[in-house]
């Protein structure tokens, strides 16, 4: 068989009005050869005859297996058919008629309305963050994506708990000045699954007034704005950047979406700050009040002076020790209180199994340590009242008369 190239060397001859004797002379073909690439319609192509292979015999049982189970592991449907040849090219075959057996899972074209969805996802930096103990962690970064504008908001944030999810998202919606009216997730652990949202998170969104949508599994067009944005972020963000802290990296990434949102995309030819003012004014007001968001745990304080919080300990004021007192915190720091009264105040760590103490509470410990292993005058007056007694008492006691004889 001729190649590509000599069989459109022979036709571009012929039809220059070389004879085909001859440009069968000159390129070495026979005439019968020339004669047929003249008239063929393509380009030849190696075409190998089919033969029946040793998976023939099994493919009418693997069909019949496949439309009752069209996602049964070929492992378990080579067993089920008596396969005992190589798994590899069982595989290979199997992979080849699945999809005849599955049911077709359309995805429609979505047109999103201004004001009417922000997609929401985590997003994983691929380059570990310094905390404050000197270790170095991957950590989540919140994204919302307005879906008609494009608009993009993001933040680092310490954990995946419901606590810091709904922390950010309120601080996000802060800086968009307006709620949409649908947030859109995935099936995130910290915001809710199977049919039930996470705790706190249907009085947070109820606050709102807004709508969660949790997408079923396996639907990612469904939130693809977002996930492209996750992936533009890895590619136009993070290449030769460092980052000393995760506030260095906040400060880093806010000044680039800044510039991000300055942009065309490609898909509505507009720049996302150009579309944000009609998105915003289609969207809900933010609530007067604030919504119920972050840490809150109430305790009875125990001798040791420290309360957890996020697998690390703050240290609490002793005078407080044996009551009920409020743990409160947010992104930024830890508040504990006594009926409305703040009895400690630390800046928030995002490191694990840290301690942190004031030294005012190690020195009010102190105190009322000394105080309680001390007692007081009055105490021992109390302890030695009543001890005193007539030595004629124990004279009598023992029968001794007064001159020192025995009665």
């Amino acid at each position: 068989m001729i190649s590509v190239e000599d069989w459109a060397l022979i036709r571009r001859l012929v039809a220059d009005g070389v004879p085909q004797r001859q440009v069968a002379r000159d390129l070495g073909f026979g005439r019968s050869t020339v004669s047929r690439a003249v008239a063929s319609q393509c380009p030849p192509k190696y075409e190998r005859p089919p033969v029946v292979t040793s998976f023939a015999p099994f493919e009418p049982l693997v069909r019949v297996i496949l439309v009752e189970h069209p996602d049964m592991p070929a492992t378990v449907i080579a067993e089920r058919v008596g396969w005992t040849g190589s798994i590899t090219w069982f595989r290979d075959n199997v992979r080849r008629l699945r999809p005849e057996h599955r049911k077709p899972d359309p995805a429609d074209r979505l047109i999103w309305a201004a004001g009417d969805a922000a997609q929401c996802d985590l997003w994983f930096p691929p380059r570990k963050i310094p905390l404050e103990d000197g270790s170095r962690v991957l950590l989540p970064v919140l994204v919302i994506t307005a879906a008609h504008s494009r608009f993009m908001l993001a933040r680092m944030i310490p954990t995946r708990r419901t606590e810091d999810l709904l922390l950010a998202t309120w601080a996000l919606l802060g800086e968009l000045g307006r709620v949409p009216r649908r947030l859109i997730w995935d099936n995130e652990p910290g915001i809710g699954r199977g049919k039930r949202h996470a705790e706190g998170v249907a009085a947070f969104t109820g606050t709102l007034a807004t709508t969660l949508v949790r997408l079923r599994p396996r639907d990612p067009e469904s939130k693809g704005v977002v996930e492209r944005r996750n992936g533009f972020f890895e590619t136009s963000f993070m290449p030769g950047r460092d980052f000393t802290s995760p506030a260095d990296f906040n400060a880093q990434f806010e000044e680039w979406l800044t510039r991000a949102n300055s942009r065309v995309v490609r898909t509505t030819k507009a720049r996302p700050v150009d579309l944000l003012e009609a998105d915003r004014a289609a969207m809900l007001p933010l609530p007067p009040i604030a919504p119920p968001v972050g840490w809150s745990n109430r305790i009875r304080l125990g001798r040791d002076y420290y309360v957890r919080l996020d697998a690390s300990d703050y240290s609490v004021d002793p005078t407080v020790i044996g009551r009920l007192v409020d743990v409160n915190a947010d992104l930024e720091q830890v508040q504990v209180r006594l009926q409305g009264r703040v009895v400690a105040q630390h800046a928030r760590v995002w490191a694990r199994g840290l301690t942190l103490t004031d030294p005012a509470h190690v020195a009010t410990a102190k105190l009322l340590r000394e105080q309680f292993r001390e007692p007081s005058a009055r105490q021992a007056e109390d302890a030695h009242e009543g001890l005193g007694r007539d030595l004629a008492d124990y004279d009598r006691a023992f029968g001794l008369t007064g001159d020192g004889q025995v009665a």
